[in-house]
């Protein structure tokens, strides 16, 4: 089983930066897909950002796109969310998710951070 905190949240004004960091438990972190969801009030959550493993695949939501960088680094059993242009429509709790070898759906969660854009 594997257990994912999130950190680096906070309050940033439109067109800021933040990093998000999601620190993983277990050995097997490297084997991992891993992904970064949000959910706005009153929202559904939606996908943000996934990479694979390997760290040789990324994928990004579209609304992301070119403002926001995944990255892990699996020494440190850790995976990264950079957001740069940030923008009050970005306003959500980001859930850092991991998914293991041969399974479908994103199984293990974190407990979300709130990050918050002013206008």
């Amino acid at each position: 089983q594997v257990q994912l905190v999130e950190s680096g949240g906070g309050l940033v004004q439109a067109g800021g930066s933040l990093r998000l960091s999601c620190a993983a438990s277990g050995r097997t972190f490297d084997t991992y897909d891993m992904g970064w969801f949000r959910q706005a009030p009153g929202k559904e959550r939606e996908f943000v950002a996934s990479i694979r493993w390997s760290g040789g695949s990324t994928s990004y939501a579209d609304s992301v796109k070119g403002r926001f960088t995944i990255s892990r680094d699996n020494a440190k059993n850790t995976v990264y969310l950079q957001m740069n242009s940030l923008k009050p429509e970005d306003t959500a709790v980001y859930y850092c998710a991991a998914r293991g070898p041969g399974v479908y759906e994103y199984r293990y969660w974190g407990q979300g951070t709130q990050i918050t854009v002013s206008s």
